[in-house]
């Protein structure tokens, strides 16, 4: 499981983390997968898609709901999990764990402050 604290997290419910890559990686928290329950399909970016912050990029469906997922940083869809698309029940068992696509960015001054926007695990748990 990823350590929490290497997460940042939006108001919207997704996180980000920078990769081993140096791509940032984004999947939904667990309160995200909790209230939607059991995951049934996910639609993701596809590549080379330019994102902004905040902006809707993705949505999964689950039997209660369907949800879009925001783009927690701007930059480019770099890769897309296939994981999620085939299984997207992973997501339910290990939110953490399965992140959604990758971003790249190549605005270093846009990400410092887009990054400092999001919230550290702590905080974000503060708000639910």
């Amino acid at each position: 499981m990823n350590n929490l604290d290497s997460l940042l997290f939006a108001h919207t419910h997704e996180w980000v983390k920078l990769g081993d890559d140096q791509m940032y990686w984004v999947g939904i928290s667990n309160h995200a997968q909790e209230a939607l329950g059991d995951v049934m399909f996910v639609q993701l970016p596809a590549l080379n898609t330019e994102i902004k912050q905040g902006q809707a990029c993705a949505s999964i469906e689950s039997l209660k709901a369907a949800s879009d997922i925001h783009a927690p940083i701007s930059g480019t869809v770099a890769v897309i999990n296939q994981t999620a698309i085939d299984s997207p029940e992973t997501i339910n068992a290990k939110p953490y764990d399965l992140w959604l696509f990758k971003i790249k960015s190549e605005d270093k001054a846009l990400l410092t402050s887009e990054l400092g926007s999001l919230l550290s695990s702590a905080s974000y748990d503060a708000t639910l």
